[in-house]
């Protein structure tokens, strides 16, 4: 049996769907979420019974791609029974789609989701009289907690093996006597699902009636005898007016209603509003509570007690040194020690001098240790975004930032799918599915890079460790910046996009809020899960396989001979190519100069692939090279390979104080540039147009390479003089805000 779930964005579907087949489907608190069909088996169906995920769609008009993709499966795969699940809270809307579903031939439960919230407000659902009315099974349940889905799935399973005719809440409604003529057409023409078609018709459905020429003729000739008053020949406000006439005239025999609030009453969701999406002070709490989040993950003075501690009171590789690591510091050094121990074993075991010695202690194991070191970190860093997504809070954020951006190009509807980057830019980019305007979809695909995803973290957290111990700079803001950074040109872009290559209005944004609630301790350990497959999946084959053909380049000069042994990467093959070839390209953005410039090149390269193998490449260089040779003057790293690296970048023009601007421009360009070829492929499949699609990749391309280059040259000058980087720094402040000033004052005059 095929069972398929339907329902609205929020009504608990995909929690629901995660309940009945123990899957590991991620549950979120926005519509876009649940970007696809997914499918899994009812864990205590024998494998017999197979769910589809459905996205959740408020009907199944084709205004938006995921209700096209919802109503095409229910059309075409036809399931053994619809399983529509409603959120009790909410009755009334949700109904909306349940009129649409019981008009298809197929047979529909409801599922009466969030019961027990609603029974906590006062409130009370007639089971027996919605089934009776609507002559479909209903049953109470919470997807949350578990309850009601035995009994759920008995129906459904019961309902699967009898046939169902559709019925339409429309039979006694202004367009009955067209609706069924239409339906006749359908029946004589052996067209499965006639009803719906036949309302679809009168609606001057898009798909339906360019499907049906014939039928759609027809259908206008005899709904000229229809009179539809206020709606002046608009059919298909005529039928949504009647489906909710509908429910609100019998909803009063099913719904026991909450008992009226006083005036000015608040919920405990209300009083939290008022703070956290506070017009003023929305934005400036979200960025508090991210840098909350970082500093946790990132800092290297917890809470800040440094200053408070009896000095060298801590004095520990792990637990830190003058101050007190952060939890996600700390389980970054255990797991960096148990790496880096498990490497010296295995590299002891192997003979010295050996080829296959240097591939797989410094190729493979440095290069896929480099990476799994910081998972810890990710991992703590999803943590607590999984814990801000699942309580509600992420939905509030594209409902400040809405406010925010509009005037820029982008609705918070369309931020939704960016947030969603800070995960992975995949399923950011297909989430972009959800907006109905195609030029904001554009857009929206155009920007996905800029939201720096998981596979980027461990760049920021490599080089935000070897700042803070170099030049004492704080590691919670250095990766902090990274993440503003992106955000900031993101708007510029969205800005640039709308006033040139991709122009058209942004769609007004409406979006319900759902209510503040715990976060699921299952949800959130099914969401950190997936991330750890991911990245450990990733390690043993994508990264893996890159970290040896690159210490094969990296070891072999052009005529097959091994300069590993003598310690000399710049003249092997990947060498000699990065120094001669693409080096000069970067050259101006400052990473690319020094000793050690061209790996910064080949990482940046490589990073093409996948982002986790810019770190992955960095650890097979300095594995390489060895900590000796790379140990630097005024090294507080004890000479590590990695800090020593990168404090060689820039040395022509000044050494360390050169390297920071140089490194910050390094992961600017690829925070910025070409995401990873899975992402490239994601947009192609999305934005459908390889003219577009070529489009998309010089604009990364050519947005990371000049907001790279302001960074190393205006960073270079507050190094040589303060005063000239802050005079550059305004000048350029202030053309941005003159140029977005004037182009908002020109479009409110053409308003």
């Amino acid at each position: 049996m095929k069972f398929a779930l339907a329902g609205n964005p929020n009504s608990g579907k995909t929690t629901l769907f995660n309940s009945l087949t123990g899957s590991t489907a991620h549950v979120g608190n926005w519509p876009g979420v649940t970007i696809d069909k997914r499918s899994g088996f009812y864990k205590k169906g024998g494998g017999n019974v197979e769910i589809i995920d459905l996205p959740g769609i408020y009907s199944l008009s084709p205004y938006t791609p995921e209700e096209v993709v919802s109503r095409n499966f229910l059309l075409d795969e036809k399931p053994d029974c619809i399983i529509n699940i409603v959120d009790s809270t909410n009755l009334e809307r949700n109904l909306y789609l349940t009129t649409q579903l019981l008009e298809l031939d197929v047979p529909v439960v409801i599922a009466l989701n969030m019961t027990d919230a609603l029974k906590k407000e006062g409130g009370e659902i007639d089971a027996a009289e919605l089934e009776r009315l609507f002559g479909v099974p209903s049953v109470k349940i919470s997807a949350l907690v578990g309850d009601g889905l035995d009994l759920l799935m008995q129906r459904a399973v019961n309902a699967a093996k009898q046939k169902r005719a559709g019925r339409s809440v429309l039979d006694s409604g202004k367009c009955a006597g067209v609706i069924n003529a239409i339906k006749e057409l359908y029946i004589k023409d052996n067209i499965s699902n006639p009803l719906f078609h036949a309302v679809k018709l009168v609606e001057n459905d898009g798909i339906e009636t360019a499907a049906n020429a014939a039928f759609a003729a027809k259908a206008e000739e005899l709904k000229k005898g229809v009179e539809t008053g206020v709606f002046e020949g608009d059919f298909e406000g005529l039928i949504a007016d009647a489906r909710y006439r509908y429910i609100s005239e019998n909803l009063a025999a099913v719904q026991k209603k909450p008992a009226p609030r006083a005036v000015g009453f608040l919920t405990k969701s209300d009083k939290i509003d008022r703070v956290l999406t506070h017009k003023v002070w929305g934005i400036p709490i979200f960025l508090l509570i991210m840098l909350g989040v970082f500093h946790i993950t990132f800092g290297e003075n917890f809470l800040f007690l440094g200053g408070w501690l009896i000095p060298e009171s801590f004095d520990s590789a792990i637990f830190g040194s003058g101050a007190l690591n952060s939890p996600g510091v700390i389980i970054f050094n255990l797991m960096d020690a148990a790496t880096s121990r498990l490497g010296e074993v295995v590299s002891s075991a192997l003979p010295e001098g050996m080829w296959y010695t240097s591939m797989i202690s410094d190729g493979l194991f440095g290069g896929v240790f480099a990476v799994l070191s910081f998972v810890p970190q990710i991992l703590v860093l999803f943590l607590f975004l999984s814990i801000l997504e699942d309580s509600g809070y992420m939905a509030r954020v594209a409902f400040i930032m809405d406010r925010a951006f509009r005037r820029f190009g982008l609705s918070g509807k369309a931020f939704m799918p960016l947030v969603m980057c800070f995960g992975c830019a995949v399923p950011g980019i297909m989430a972009t599915r959800t907006l109905e305007n195609k030029e904001e979809r554009q857009r929206a695909i155009f920007l996905t890079p800029f939201f720096s995803c998981g596979a980027k973290l461990p760049i920021w957290a490599a080089f935000a460790g070897v700042f803070a111990m170099y030049r004492g700079l704080n590691a919670e803001l250095t990766v902090f910046s990274m993440y503003i950074l992106g955000i900031v040109v993101a708007i510029v872009s969205a800005f640039l996009l709308k006033a040139t290559i991709i122009k058209g209005e942004t769609p007004p944004f409406i979006m319900e809020l759902p209510s503040y609630r715990a976060p699921k301790p299952k949800n959130t350990i099914i969401h950190l899960w997936q991330k750890l497959k991911h990245y450990v999946i990733r390690a043993g084959t994508i990264i893996a396989a890159a970290t040896v053909v690159i210490w094969f380049l990296s070891s072999f000069s052009f005529s097959f001979e091994w300069v590993g042994a003598d310690g000399n990467p710049e003249g092997s093959i990947l060498g000699l190519i990065s120094k001669y070839v693409f080096r000069w390209v970067f050259y101006p953005l400052g990473f690319a100069m020094g000793e050690n410039g061209w790996m910064f090149v080949v990482a940046t390269l490589t990073g093409l692939i996948a982002k986790e193998v810019v770190v992955a490449t960095m650890g097979v260089f300095a594995g390489m090279d060895g900590d000796e040779a790379l140990e630097t003057e005024g090294s507080e790293l004890g000479g590590t390979a990695l800090g020593g690296v990168i404090i060689s970048v820039g040395g022509m023009l000044g050494g360390l104080n050169v390297a920071i601007p140089a490194m910050f421009a390094f992961m600017a360009f690829n925070l910025l540039s070409v995401p990873c070829m899975a992402a490239v492929a994601a947009a192609r499949s999305e934005l459908n147009d390889k003219k577009m699609l070529f489009k998309a990749i010089a604009f990364w391309i050519i947005t990371a390479y000049a907001v790279s280059l302001v960074i190393f040259w205006v960073g270079t000058l507050y190094t040589l003089a303060f005063w000239a980087g802050f005079a550059v720094t305004a000048a350029i402040v202030a053309a941005i805000a003159g140029a977005v000033w004037h182009r908002l004052k020109k479009t409110e005059r053409k308003g």
